[in-house]
């Protein structure tokens, strides 16, 4: 894994971007509290020192120098210094030993250092002009002070490096992991390009966005994959299925060529040619019809389509067909108006294949009803024919897979994959099961009716 591979990674510039907005809170959070603290600090110290300072002044000479002296007893560290100078700068009292140059100017605090134990020591101090001459100063030690905001820094620098590291450290493991990740899908796509198409993008568990898109691609290559292997196995059924009519077209016509002697033989093969060539044009347009739905052209003219009178029109269609085979087609409705949104003729010729499989199939004196039944969303066609077995019942749904009972029947075997095709453009399952006896063949749909 190389650096600049990793850099340009989402998930670890997103890192980066948090960790630099963090740090930048953070930031101006430790100086907002840095600022509010020292500048309590300070100000405490100088109004400590103005107390001070008037409370001195306010004394006569006597009791300031009494004052003084007893403050020299009781603060031998220097802790908080004050001392009395005359005009000149030379001491008279206090444990303040001389009367530094910073100290020569009144009405604000000023700060200066001192040499004490060998030590050049920091203090913040007041001077007041009394008026007899002297000067008076105030001060304090701001050692202390001075050390606890320097621990501040020294905190915030230490506390910046850390997240620094970490924040580091998290992007790089955010953006290796999402590098992993699109490794992975980068390998399955080539391996999908070059063919498998039973290989599937890794989906991590936890969902994400990723995860989520994956997902919806997994979908889809879903559909790819039913789509190549449908076309495959068109090619495939195409050469075997229509190479029969094809053969018989071309014997017809040689048989023609060589025995038939009157205009009226040459008439008979001529229609018996007609006839295999329009079968196979019913083939072919019935396999266009197909890949014209499967485009999802029609799907833009959508409106509401009222099951019940397209179930209702099928049945009066093919009555008369059924009567003729003496099976009773009758259409059982739930009296419930049920409307989706489709295409009228698509889902006319989606059941209308449905009746005519049935009517194929089940024998004289047999029934066939057409249901539907608004409370499950569900319409279905049901037989007493033979039935489908169940280890065709995905099968048949392909085009030109035609089971061994059904191939003495006239058809191309292009009848269920049409419904096949029109249920998936109405979002519709199709599902095939046994009515005890015959078949059972429902479409089902979900949502709100119109």
């Amino acid at each position: 894994m190389r650096l600049t591979e990793l850099r340009r990674t989402t998930g670890f510039r997103l890192a980066l971007m948090f960790l630099l907005l963090f740090g930048t809170c953070s930031s101006l959070l430790f100086a907002f509290v840095y600022w509010q603290t020292v500048g309590y600090m300070v100000r405490e110290q100088e109004g400590w020192l103005r107390r001070e300072s008037t409370n001195f002044s306010s004394l006569s000479t006597d009791d300031r120098m009494l004052r003084l002296r007893e403050h020299m007893r009781g603060d031998p560290g220097m802790r908080r210094p004050f001392g009395e100078f005359d005009a000149t700068g030379h001491w008279l009292a206090g444990n303040l030993p001389s009367l530094p140059v910073e100290m020569q100017q009144t009405d604000r605090p000023v700060n200066f250092h001192m040499m004490y134990a060998g030590a050049r020591v920091p203090f913040r101090g007041y001077s007041t002009h009394l008026p007899d001459g002297h000067w008076l100063v105030v001060a304090q030690n701001v050692h202390e002070p001075y050390e606890f905001e320097e621990l501040m820094v020294r905190a915030m620098f230490g506390a910046g490096l850390l997240t620094l590291i970490f924040g580091l450290a998290g992007a790089v493991a955010v953006g290796t992991s999402s590098m992993r990740r699109i490794d992975a899908i980068t390998l399955a796509i080539r391996r999908i390009v070059t063919g498998d198409l039973t290989e599937r993008l890794p989906v991590q568990r936890g969902g994400g966005d990723l995860s989520r898109l994956t997902h919806e691609v997994n979908g889809m290559l879903d559909d790819l994959e039913r789509l190549v292997h449908e076309v495959k196995g068109v090619c495939d059924s195409i050469a075997h299925d229509l190479r029969t009519p094809l053969t018989r077209l071309l014997g017809g016509l040689e048989r023609a060529l060589r025995r038939a002697s009157t205009v009226d033989e040459f008439r008979l093969s001529i229609a018996d040619a007609i006839d295999e060539v329009g079968s196979l044009l019913h083939t072919f347009n019935a396999l266009l019809r197909i890949s014209e739905i499967e485009a999802g052209a029609r799907r833009a003219g959508f409106t509401q389509v009222s099951l019940s009178t397209v179930l209702t029109d099928v049945v009066e269609f093919y009555q008369p067909l059924a009567e003729e085979k003496r099976l009773s087609l009758q259409f059982v409705d739930d009296a419930a108006s049920v409307a989706v949104a489709g295409d009228a003729s698509l889902l006319f010729d989606a059941v209308s294949n449905l009746v005519d499989n049935a009517i194929k199939f089940t024998p004289p004196g047999g029934t066939i009803q057409v249901r539907l039944d608004a409370a499950h969303r569900q319409l279905s066609v049901v037989d007493s024919g033979p039935g489908i077995p169940p280890g065709e019942r995905k099968a048949v749904l392909n085009r030109f897979h035609r089971s061994e009972p059904s191939r003495s029947t006239p058809g191309n075997g292009l009848g269920l994959s049409l419904v096949a095709v029109i249920a998936r453009l109405h979002d519709m399952t199709i599902e095939i099961s046994d009515a005890t006896p015959g078949c059972r063949i429902s479409l089902s749909w979900s949502g709100t009716e119109g």
